[in-house]
């Protein structure tokens, strides 16, 4: 599903005259398989959330090939790599990244509209969406009216309801209780278990790292274990 091959990335800090060079990430390898769930934990400034953004293709690599799902999109234009997430990638963040003036339901459906879809096809998805993450009575509910764990789950469901093949989590249970964070990694693994989806989460959380079928460290911008060789 994710190939990564010899990547680098830098950022340069400073003004013209005075610039000074970050690496950021050297000689990137992994390998993630087709219905894997794989977590990178890592301290904060270890590279692992430029990593993600570069999977991503929010930002883009300085060296180094990106594959996913059999395709290099690394050399995307930023109009290529908007279809491509929205045909392929879910994404769920820390901070659930809802849209505050629209109803769960209008979140999860945004998607939906963005592709193109029309209004019958868009209810029928929307609907099983809410009924898949266990909140067709919130339905009306705006983001402020639902707990942080309801949230995510609308997050979730926004992430699935295109189908991708891969979705990327960044820190997702970061703003949840520990009875919350609990059950949002049940619903992971479910997900996963009936659903095939890859899952590629960033974490400092062990227990967030506990539900991978592999556990990848980064620290100081270079992969320490768990990496596939190429």
């Amino acid at each position: 599903m994710i190939q990564v091959k010899h990547l680098n990335h830098h950022f340069e800090l400073g003004k013209k005259e005075k610039k000074t060079r970050l690496t950021v990430l050297e000689n990137i390898n992994l390998c993630v398989e087709k219905g894997e769930i794989v977590t990178i934990v890592g301290k904060s400034g270890s590279g692992k959330s430029t990593l993600l953004n570069l999977i991503s293709g929010f930002i883009r690599p300085v060296e180094g090939e990106i594959w996913i799902d059999g395709k290099e999109v690394s050399h995307f234009t930023e109009a290529e790599f908007a279809d491509f997430r929205l045909k392929h990638m879910g994404f769920v963040f820390q901070n659930f990244q809802l849209i505050p003036s629209m109803t769960a339901y209008q979140n999860i459906e945004l998607p939906l509209i963005l592709k193109g879809l029309t209004e019958k096809d868009r209810k029928q998805i929307t609907d099983e969406m809410l009924e898949t993450v266990g909140l067709t009575d919130f339905r009306s509910h705006y983001p402020s009216e639902l707990s942080g764990g309801q949230q995510q789950r609308v997050s979730i469901a926004r992430a699935l309801v295109l189908k991708p093949a891969l979705i990327l989590a960044d820190e997702p249970t970061g703003s949840l209780d520990s009875e919350t964070e609990a059950e949002l990694l049940t619903f992971i693994k479910q997900l996963n278990k009936d659903y095939g989806i890859t899952f590629l989460i960033i974490t400092h959380d062990e227990e967030v790292a506990s539900i991978g079928h592999r556990t990848i460290t980064i620290s100081d911008g270079q992969l320490l274990e768990g990496g596939a060789s190429l």
